[in-house]
């Protein structure tokens, strides 16, 4: 129980860490008043929002189909998302939090799918997704350079350092994107380890030629959209027009590499055909809208249990209020992005947190109506109860990985909330509410079975 009673706790300051934080903002000042303010205040609760989605916080919706004609037809899915790698990172650095970019399928089109919750300039946000990627490589400066670079933006002022962009310690070597031909994943013969290939055309394979040569045990850096993305070591001039990329890749990092180096050597255009946008006002309106329409969900569902299973219901709620708080946090500490699909998942597994409950009680009245002690009907209750909730919520777990699998991101909201919300139901009602109910066992109840829901 006291396990229970610290999660709970836990559980309620996560969701809402105002109640901790304004109560020692209250104390510490109190405590900085006497002779105690030498000793450290008592620090805040982690304070972390909610992660909303677009329909709720606000924000626009983009569509952009893709131009393929170009590209081999084995390759459209390797190719689709190369491009959507490099969409995300440009969003993420124009400061989108968590953004949405997918690929979608429509018949024989290939879609992105941009979601950008909370964007306010919208023009910049899709000037910035349709520029074409940028893939060059870049050799080392020598030490003079470095320090003369450095040395001249600490005496810009502020504002200016803040739109200073020279790199310090590598310059271009006029080797871009335009000259490879392709970029495969390629694996050590007698290492196994995954590196990255690259095929240059006739007049990229020459100038590869000559920037190895001259930079020898030197290292030599890979740029897309002007981050490096790695920076191996020349081992020795490299001829013919090919080279390789050897590093501490796991076959993921490789494959992402390959698919990143071939959406700049070989940029697929892109049209936006859509655009969506969503107020803030919206928003926060379907936000509110959705949260009381929850709320009067689990009222319903209490004011049901509470009449009709009396006591144990009344457990029950407090056990699902406990429910309530846990999955929240869960939310918040993933985080999972709530949607207005993703709160009715939620809603919908509290009222399955509620079914195993009423699974378990209607097992615990038969187990009473046939003489059984209290605590003992509570014990096989549960017992016999235990198979049905695991064949149903298995079996409902099933169905949400299929969505999460093959559906759209407002299914997939919609399937991950439902998932966990099951999960947590099950520890709720087979933990929680047999807690509570084995406290209730007494002499005196054994006495007052009504308070179960049974005349004796």
């Amino acid at each position: 129980m006291l396990a229970i009673f610290l999660l709970a706790v836990l559980a309620a300051f996560v969701d809402y860490p105002g109640a901790w934080n304004s109560s020692v903002d209250w104390l510490n000042a109190q405590k900085n008043k006497t002779a105690l303010k030498l000793l450290p205040n008592i620090p805040q609760f982690l304070n972390k929002p909610f992660r909303l989605g677009l329909d709720l916080q606000g924000g626009t919706h983009l569509v952009y189909e893709a131009d393929l004609a170009n590209i081999e037809k084995g390759k459209y899915t390797e190719s689709m998302q190369g491009v959507r790698d490099v969409i995300e990172r440009r969003v993420n650095l124009f400061g989108v939090t968590e953004p949405l970019v997918q690929v979608d399928t429509v018949g024989s089109h290939y879609r992105l799918i941009v979601e950008l919750a909370g964007v306010k300039d919208i023009h910049q946000a899709i000037a910035m997704i349709g520029e074409t990627p940028s893939l060059d490589f870049r050799e080392e400066r020598t030490a003079a350079e470095t320090q003369a670079i450095i040395d001249k933006y600490k005496s810009l002022p502020p504002e200016q350092q803040n739109t200073f962009s020279e790199d310090p310690y590598f310059k271009p070597t006029g080797l871009t994107g335009k000259y490879i031909k392709s970029a495969t994943l390629e694996f050590d013969p007698n290492t196994s380890k995954p590196s990255v290939g690259l095929e240059f055309n006739s007049e990229g394979a020459k100038l590869f030629e000559e920037i190895t040569l001259r930079n020898v045990k030197k290292k030599l850096a890979i740029y897309l959209d002007n981050a490096p993305i790695s920076v191996p070591v020349v081992q020795e001039a490299i001829s013919g027009g090919r080279a390789q990329i050897t590093g501490t890749f796991s076959i993921t990092e490789a494959k992402q590499l390959v698919q990143r180096l071939n959406a700049g050597a070989l940029p697929v255009p892109i049209k936006l055909i859509n655009q969506q946008s969503v107020g803030a006002s919206l928003g926060e309106k379907s936000l509110r809208q959705s949260l009381i329409a929850a709320l009067i969900g689990i009222l319903a569902v209490a004011l049901f249990m509470v009449g009709w299973y009396r006591l144990p219901g009344l457990l029950a709620v407090v056990a699902l209020a406990i429910y309530t708080a846990i999955v929240l946090m869960i939310f918040k500490l993933i985080p999972v992005t709530l949607t207005l699909a993703g709160i009715a998942g939620f809603v919908l597994s509290v009222g399955m947190a509620v079914d195993a409950n009423i699974l378990i009680f209607e097992r615990l009245k038969e187990e009473l109506r046939w003489g059984k002690s209290l605590g003992g009907a509570i014990d096989e209750g549960f017992k016999r109860a235990w198979t049905s909730i695991r064949d149903s919520n298995v079996s409902s777990l099933i169905t949400c990985a299929v969505l999460f699998w093959l559906g759209t991101s407002i299914i997939k909201g919609f399937a991950l909330t439902l998932a966990v919300g099951i999960l947590i139901s099950m520890f709720s009602a087979i933990f929680v509410t047999r807690s509570f109910l084995r406290l209730a066992v007494s002499e005196k109840m054994e006495h007052r079975l009504w308070l179960f829901g049974i005349k004796k």
